[in-house]
C-alpha cells in the first residue's frame, strides 16, 4: 500500500509540474490572438474557394486535395493533383512542396515546388485542370529552374531558389505574376504569359526583387504571397526557422517562423513596412507570431479574399504545443483580417480555441490538492 501511495504521489507531482514552462521556447505573448482551428494537418497550405466549396492543397505525395464546406472543416481527402511523380527531372518528384492553387480564366492551376532541404537545385512546376477535383490534371513540368536545368543561369534564377510559388493577378492591369523564393537572395516576382505556362521574355525576365536580407547569412525569408486591398498591394512572407525542430532544435525566441508584411501602391514595389523600411533592406512588419505559450512558428501563409461582405482571411500553418513539433504535426489555422490605417491586423478567434490554452496555475493547484487528498485517504 505504501508503494502504491508513493507511486500515486509521484504521478501527481509529474502531472502538476507539466505546466506551460515546459514550452519555454514558445513566446507567451498575448499580443496575437489564438487561431481558429482548421482541424487539418497542413504545411504551406493553399486554399481555393470554388463553387461554394473550399479546397485545401498541401505538400505531400502527388499533392493531396481536401474539400470542405468551411475553413474549420471537416476536410475530406478526395485524391491528388498528380497521378504519379512530377515530370520535373529533379529530386523529390514524388512529394512536391508548397503548392499554390488558383483559378485563372476558367481553368485551375497548381504551382508546386520540387526541391531538397537546404539545396537550390530546385524547380517550380505547374499543372492545370478544368476543376480543382482530382482526375483531370495535366502536369506541364518545370516553369522555372534554379541551381541546374533550363534557364537556371539567367537572372534572377542564378541567385535565387525556385520554391514557394505564389500567383497574383494585378487588378489594375489584369497581368499575371509569379512570386517565389527562399533564403539565398530572397523573394522575387516575374511576369507570366497569359496561359501561365511560361515567363514573359523568358531569357531576360522583367523581375522584381520583393524581399531580401542583404549582407546577412542565413537569409530566412520565404513563402512569399501577394494580395491587394485598395489602394495597397501587400507582399506577405514568412521569416525565421520553419521546421525540423526535432533534428535542428528550437531557435531562440523570436527566431522561429512569423508572418510579416510590407505594402506598396505599385505591384512592382518597392514594398515598405510600418517603419518605412523597404523589404529588400530587411524590413517587414510582423502580423502574426508565436503566442500564448502554445501557438508556435506560424507561417506558410496565404490570403483568402472575403466574399459577401466577409473580411479577408489570413490562413497559415502552425505548431500546437499540445500536439507536437515535427513536420507532420503542423496544423491549419486561420483568422479574419481587419485593416487599420491601411495595415492588416489579425482579428481574434471567431470561436475561441480554448483547447489551445495551457492549463492555468489555479487549475494545476486544484489538481495537486486533489492528489494529496487521494494520497492521504488511500
Amino acid at each position: 500500500m505504501v508503494l502504491l501511495n508513493l507511486l500515486g504521489l509521484l504521478l501527481c507531482v509529474s502531472l502538476t509540474s507539466a505546466s506551460p514552462t515546459t514550452n519555454s521556447h514558445i513566446p507567451d505573448t498575448t499580443a496575437y490572438p489564438l487561431p481558429n482551428e482548421g482541424h487539418a494537418v497542413a504545411h504551406d497550405p493553399s486554399i481555393l474557394r470554388y463553387n461554394n466549396s473550399l479546397y485545401h492543397f498541401r505538400g505531400g505525395v502527388h499533392i493531396p486535395i481536401f474539400r470542405a464546406a468551411n475553413l474549420s472543416g471537416p476536410w475530406e481527402n478526395i485524391g491528388t493533383v498528380l497521378d504519379g511523380n512530377s515530370t520535373v527531372q529533379k529530386q523529390n518528384q514524388q512529394r512536391p512542396w508548397a503548392p499554390m492553387v488558383t483559378q485563372w480564366k476558367n481553368k485551375i492551376y497548381c504551382f508546386y515546388s520540387i526541391s531538397q532541404n537546404g539545396k537550390r537545385n530546385s524547380a517550380i512546376g505547374i499543372a492545370s485542370s478544368d476543376s480543382p477535383e482530382p482526375g483531370d490534371w495535366t502536369d506541364h513540368g518545370a516553369l522555372i529552374n534554379t541551381g541546374g536545368g533550363n534557364g537556371s543561369n539567367i537572372y534572377p534564377y542564378n541567385v535565387s531558389n525556385a520554391i514557394d510559388p505564389a500567383f497574383f493577378a494585378d487588378p489594375d492591369t489584369g497581368k499575371p505574376y509569379l512570386q517565389y523564393g527562399s533564403y539565398w537572395d530572397g523573394i522575387f516576382q516575374v511576369p507570366l504569359a497569359d496561359d501561365l505556362l511560361s515567363v514573359v521574355n523568358a531569357t531576360h525576365p522583367d523581375a522584381d526583387h520583393l524581399v531580401d536580407l542583404p549582407n546577412t547569412k542565413p537569409k530566412p525569408n520565404e513563402g512569399g504571397f501577394m494580395s491587394y486591398r485598395d489602394p495597397y498591394y501587400y507582399t506577405w512572407f514568412s521569416h525565421g526557422q520553419c521546421c525540423h525542430f526535432n533534428t535542428e532544435g528550437f531557435p531562440k525566441k523570436g527566431d522561429e517562423y512569423s508572418i510579416r508584411v510590407g505594402r506598396s501602391k505599385s505591384v512592382h514595389g518597392p514594398f515598405v513596412d510600418r517603419s518605412n523600411k523597404t523589404l529588400v533592406d530587411g524590413g517587414g512588419s510582423v502580423v502574426y507570431g508565436s503566442n500564448h505559450g502554445q501557438v508556435y512558428a506560424p507561417g506558410g501563409q496565404g490570403i483568402l479574399p472575403g466574399v459577401d461582405d466577409q473580411p479577408d482571411v489570413l490562413y497559415y500553418h502552425y505548431h500546437n504545443a499540445s500536439i507536437g513539433f515535427v513536420q507532420g504535426d503542423a496544423r491549419l489555422g486561420w483568422n479574419y483580417l481587419d485593416y487599420v490605417d491601411g495595415w492588416p491586423v489579425v482579428r481574434g478567434a471567431s470561436s475561441p480555441a480554448t483547447s489551445l490554452k495551457p492549463p492555468s496555475g489555479s487549475s494545476l493547484h486544484i489538481f495537486a490538492m486533489l492528489c494529496l487528498v487521494i494520497f492521504f485517504t488511500i
